[in-house]
């Protein structure tokens, strides 16, 4: 393993220095149109999504989470942004609340420990509240700092956030969980109404790992070869940095949470598509991640209770 980790921390320092430099120039890819042909809904019928943007969110529905939006409107969704601190009457107001990598005030140009939550704990109460009447949580938060701003709430509904990166110590490059290996687990996100909506890959772009009771159903499941890091800055690493080993650790799961549900997902980019830098582009666009906009579509369909 010492060797896996020291090929891999090579990797890392190569990644800390492309992608902290992009971290802030990433941008929503205006240019992408989703292609469904059979909408989940009829057109601007279908369930009120609101997309949180009132906790410095990184992801927001007109910038880097511009495509996930358009995803959602193509499927029949009618998209909102909330701009308000969450409350019952706000919530009430919607059917699914997607949450994208919050962030407390103090994090928002600092990403280095440490990283309070996003949300007060009234916020918290009154969503685990809402999603147990029948409310249906999206709780998306990628790699450092995002899983700190978020493990409060996470942690309201039995998910344990990692405030790190996930990294594969064998290879580099986009990560891909497959239905064959056993790291994407059979589920009805995966399996779809019928053979048409079968996942059998999902392709992510570096996030973190969590843990989850075990009455929370598993759908991205790392092995023995990940680890993650645990830096106090974002993107820096040296030899002081934690290492901790992750086989059997999620990085997507669903469960059902009274009358509501939670999807979690410890990446975030995968539902996205996004120019960096350079003018690369990454997310449902990249050619590893054929199968992404299926797989979302499924987990909305399953928020929305279409599967039932």
């Amino acid at each position: 393993m010492r060797r896996k980790i020291q090929i891999k921390f090579a990797y890392c320092l190569y990644l800390a220095l492309c992608l902290a430099c992009n971290s802030q120039q990433q941008l929503g890819d205006s240019s992408f149109v989703p292609n469904i042909e059979t909408p989940t809904f009829e057109i601007g019928k279908g369930p009120v999504v609101k997309i949180d943007e009132a906790h410095h969110n990184f992801h927001t529905m007109d910038g880097r989470y511009l495509a996930f939006a358009e995803v959602l409107r193509h499927d029949g969704y009618r998209v909102e942004a909330n701009t308000s601190e969450f409350n019952l009457d706000s919530l009430r107001a919607c059917s699914i609340l997607v949450i994208s990598n919050a962030l407390n005030e103090r994090n928002i140009e600092d990403w280095s420990l440490p990283t309070p939550s996003a949300f007060t704990d009234e916020e918290i109460e009154v969503v685990r509240k809402w999603v147990e009447d029948g409310g249906a949580l999206f709780l998306i938060a990628d790699h450092m700092p995002f899983p700190g701003a978020a493990q409060k709430l996470a942690a309201a509904f039995g998910f344990e956030f990692s405030n790190g990166f996930a990294f594969d110590t064998l290879k580099q490059g986009r990560d891909i969980f497959r239905r064959s290996d056993g790291s994407l687990r059979a589920h009805k996100i995966t399996d779809g109404k019928d053979p048409s909506g079968r996942v059998d890959s999902v392709a992510s772009f570096t996030g973190q790992a969590f843990k989850a009771n075990r009455d929370h159903q598993p759908v991205i499941v790392f092995d023995s070869n990940y680890v993650v890091y645990l830096p106090e800055i974002a993107w820096e690493f040296d030899e002081k940095t934690e290492i901790l080993p992750i086989a059997g650790w999620m990085q997507a799961a669903a469960t059902r949470y009274g009358e509501g549900r939670v999807f979690v997902s410890g990446e975030a980019a995968m539902f996205s598509s996004q120019v960096a830098g350079g003018g690369s582009s990454f997310g449902l666009t990249s050619p590893e991640a054929a199968q992404n906009l299926l797989f979302l579509r499924n987990i909305m369909c399953w928020l929305s209770g279409c599967f039932d």
